[in-house]
């Protein structure tokens, strides 16, 4: 295809984008997933988040031991810190507004 006939027909659409683009709505919309958000936040961020935390780095602690490595404790501690700070990242993503 030529190039003045691919931009016929790329130019409407981007004209057709570039008017129905709106402010973003990421994390304002869809209230009907609202509460199985704010339990699954809430479950990350409380005691159950912790405890999966924690069991990742006992358990990467165990096979550290066991293979004589200190890498399967230090995936457990990056476990544990994406368990602590992720959560937190993803809603401000998601909350973010242009």
């Amino acid at each position: 295809m030529n190039p003045s006939r691919r931009l016929a027909v790329i130019a409407p659409v981007a004209i057709v984008l570039a008017l129905g683009a709106t402010s973003a709505f990421a994390g304002t919309t869809g209230t009907e997933f609202q509460t199985m958000y704010t339990t699954l936040l809430n479950w990350a961020t409380g005691y159950l988040g912790k405890a999966i935390a924690v069991a990742a780095f006992i358990l990467g602690a165990g096979i550290g031991v066991a293979r004589s490595s200190p890498v399967p404790a230090l995936a457990g501690v990056v476990f544990a810190l994406f368990m602590v700070y992720v959560p937190t990242i993803i809603d401000s993503i998601m909350t973010a507004t242009i």
